[in-house]
Parts: C-alpha cells; structure tokens; sequence
C-alpha cells in the first residue's frame, strides 16, 4: 500500500470525524427529544389515567394511533426534504411536534387523546428517515455503522437522563394549579421547539454548502461519498417509485417491522413494569432504576457498531443483536426474581437498540438519490406501524393467555427479525432476479474494510459471501 494512500485514509478518518462532532451532537439532541417525547407518555400513564379515567384499552390504542400518521406522511416528508434542503425541514419537524406535544397537556378524554396522538405522528412524521439520509449525505459507508449508533444514543440517553426529568417533573403535581403530567408535556415540548430552531442555524444540507469545511477536507469527503454513489448507481432502484415497490426494500421493511415490534412493545410498559418489580409507584426513584437497562444499551451500541464497521460483519451482528433482543424480552416476562428480571431487561434493551443503526447501514448501503430518500423512508414508515400493532398485540395476549404472555409474543417476533436479516443472503438471490437492479449481494453488506485491499481496488463493491 503507498503511502499517498495511507494518508488519504487518514486524511478521510480526520476529516469525518470532525464532520461526526459537528453534526452528532445537535442531532443526538434532536432524537433524546423525540424518543423522551414518545416515552413520556409510558411516565404519565398511570397518574394520566386516573386523573382523566381512560382505560387500559384506550391508552394502547391511542399510544399506537401516533404511527398512523407516522407512516402515511414519512415518505412525502423525505421527497419533501430532498427537495427543500434538510436544515429547513429537519427544523420544521421538530417546531411542529413540539407545539403538539405541548397540547398533549390537554388531552383529559378518549378523543382528544386519539386526535393529538394522530397529528403528533403527523407533525414528526419523516424526522428519523431524513436524519438517516442526512448522514448519509455526510458519512461514507465503511464509517456509516459507528455514525448511526452515536446517534441512536439518543434513545438510551432519553431514558438516562430523561427518565428521572420526567419522573422529577410528575412529582412537581400541583405546581400552578397543573397535574404533574401536565408539566411534564409542557416542558418538553416547548424545549422541543427552541432546539427545533437551533438546529434551522447550526445545520447544513451537504458538504457543499458547510463553511465551516476547507476546500481540502470538503474535496477529500465528496471525492470519497461520490465514489459509494457511484458503485451504487447500478444497483439501487430507479426513482422514487421504483424504490417503493422494490423487493429488497419490502424485505427491509418486514425485518424492521419485527424490530419495532420489539423496542415500542416495552417502551411503553418500561416504567410501569419497574414500578412492578419494585413495589413503587412512578416517579423519581422509578425514573433512576428505568435508566439502567438503557446505560447498557449504549455500552452495547458503542461497541457493536464499531465491531461491524471494523470487521465488515453487519449482518451476523444484527442478527445476533436482535436475537439477544428476543431473548431479553422473554426473560423479563417470566423470571419473578427482581435483580434477575432487571438484567433481563438489560439484555433487551441492549439488543434491540443496538440491532438498529447496523441495520441501517443495509439499505444505505445500495439506494441512491430519490430511491434512498423514499426506500428510508417507507421502511421506517411500514417498520414503525410496529409502534401501532405492538401495544395491541400485547395487551391482546395478555388478556387471553395471562400477564406474561404479551412479552413472549414480542420475544417471538423479534426472534423471527433475527431469522429475517440472517436468511437475507440467500432471500437476496431469489428478489435480485425481479428487483430489475444489477446482482449484487446487497443484503449481506459485509464490505470488505481492510485499507491495504481498498487502496489496490479503490472501485471494489464486492460483498463477502
């Protein structure tokens, strides 16, 4: 290997991981907000409920509705983002969603309940989907894994730090002549709002217009992520409707379906599940016990991220990450001893986070252009109706099979997610003949990531069998 080329995979090294502390930061932000939105309503469920008396049925129903709009608006609002430019759209996201969090401080019967939830997934509807095109806007592939977990952070840090904040804020009940749940929406919501406008300031749509780059380091990171889009070319769909009926995308949406299925299934059940176990009722304490599965679940994150980037393994990685998932959920639902249970949950958390930006790197890493804006977008659509179905599925089966049956179902689900991403090698033989794209073994992304090999064959897009 030159030495020219030892240099320039320094040179690239340096140059994405200034980009990494640029972005990661506001954006890791952006998401604790989002995921702290959605697990709020886990900490308000029970005091919510018997202020407002609605029932058991009605919050499952009304905590999964928020998907409905999710999913319809996801891939009009990732069309809507490659065409407008991120930093506008990502921003006016995050305004409107807030504003509706807020009002969820209102919703004291079934209707309003079901109608907020609804125009909040409306409102949010394409945030995650456009930050996953974002980055890859800005990140090449072979560093794309250990990108998407620092910002999947997010979601563990909202429960670290958001799960005593929303705990904290339950007990401020009285403070104004308001219930504590109600604070609690309020805040977030308006701090939702003032980061949504930050980040219309602090971001870019590209490194073509970032200023904060030198000529040098913006032509060494265009030249390398004009290479990937150039090896993708003949292989990801054509347009934005092609991508929408491809085979490999459909595949991708059915095993992240399977994932969601698995982390929203808990999420919202979490806080009262600990309270279980712990034989308290929801708040501060509460709120710190909630944290622990999720420090786990970033300790995992960080380092299977980097593992499959280092090793090119990302879906023997996913595949064991989501399997340990199932695993988890299994364990919580029947150990009664409650140290045990709580490492079981450990394990879950651990896994199905983790599982989620090595996935992502899959699809990433052959759509291109409008067919990666709305290929994203339509597997976070179909894969977050798991938000929806979730909560029913388990509240279903525990009303027919008892109270541990509802996690079982979602450990079996997740199991079967597993089974999904490992077959997707030899599922792959049998789409790329009707996918209309050039064979290539998109779904085993196991790039080859060693320098000496890239730099003697810079063009090489040969997957490892």
């Amino acid at each position: 290997m030159s030495t020219n080329t030892v240099e320039s995979q320094a040179d690239l090294k340096r140059v994405v991981s200034r980009v990494t502390k640029r972005l990661i930061p506001i954006l890791l932000l952006m998401y604790i907000l989002a995921f702290l939105d959605r697990s709020n309503l886990g900490f308000a469920k029970d005091a919510w409920q018997a202020d407002t008396g609605i029932s058991d049925a009605a919050y499952a129903l009304g905590a999964g509705i928020f998907f409905i709009g999710y999913a319809v608006f996801e891939v009009p609002s990732n069309l809507m983002m490659q065409r407008v430019g991120a930093k506008i759209w990502l921003a006016r996201i995050m305004v409107s969603w807030g504003i509706v969090s807020s009002l969820m401080m209102f919703a004291t019967n079934e209707w309003l309940f079901y109608g907020l939830r609804v125009l909040l997934g409306i409102t949010e509807a394409g945030f995650f989907p456009g930050v996953i095109l974002f980055l890859t806007y800005w990140i090449p592939l072979d560093y794309r894994a250990r990108v998407n977990g620092l910002f999947y952070f997010g979601a563990p840090l909202a429960f670290i730090f958001g799960g005593p904040l929303s705990g904290l804020l339950l007990d401020l009940d009285g403070l104004g002549g308001m219930h504590g749940w109600q604070i609690m929406f309020l805040v977030t919501g308006i701090v939702t709002v003032i980061v949504g406008i930050i980040a219309f300031y602090y971001l870019d749509n590209g490194p073509k217009t970032a200023k904060w780059i030198g000529e040098k380091d913006r032509e060494i990171l265009l030249s390398a992520l004009s290479l990937e889009e150039t090896s993708k070319e003949s292989h990801s769909p054509r347009g934005a409707w092609k991508a929408l009926f491809s085979p490999a995308v459909l595949y991708f949406s059915a095993a992240f379906l399977t994932i969601q299925m698995s982390v929203y299934g808990i999420t919202f059940y979490l806080p009262t599940q600990i309270a279980e176990i712990v034989g308290k009722p929801v708040g501060f304490e509460v709120g710190l016990l909630t944290s622990v599965p999720w420090i786990c679940a970033l300790i995992a994150t960080f380092l299977l991220t980097r593992l499959a980037d280092s090793t090119g393994q990302r879906r023997l990685i996913a595949t064991c990450a989501l399997a340990a998932a199932g695993l988890g959920i299994v364990l919580s639902g029947v150990i009664e001893n409650p140290i045990l249970a709580l490492a079981a949950m450990c394990l879950g958390a651990a896994g199905f986070i983790s599982v989620q930006p090595v996935f992502w790197t899959l699809p990433t890493s052959f759509l291109t252009g409008a067919a990666a804006a709305s290929g994203i977008a339509l597997i976070n659509s179909i894969g977050n109706l798991g938000g929806f179905l979730a909560p029913i599925a388990k509240n279903a089966a525990e009303e027919s099979f008892g109270p541990s049956a509802g996690l079982i179902l979602l450990a079996i689900i997740a199991f079967i997610g597993a089974a999904l991403i490992a077959a997707s090698r030899y599922v792959n033989k049998i789409l790329r003949a009707t996918d209309g794209t050039k064979a290539l073994d998109t779904f085993a992304v196991e790039v080859h990531n060693n320098p000496t090999e890239k730099a003697q064959n810079p063009n090489n897009t040969e997957f490892s069998k």
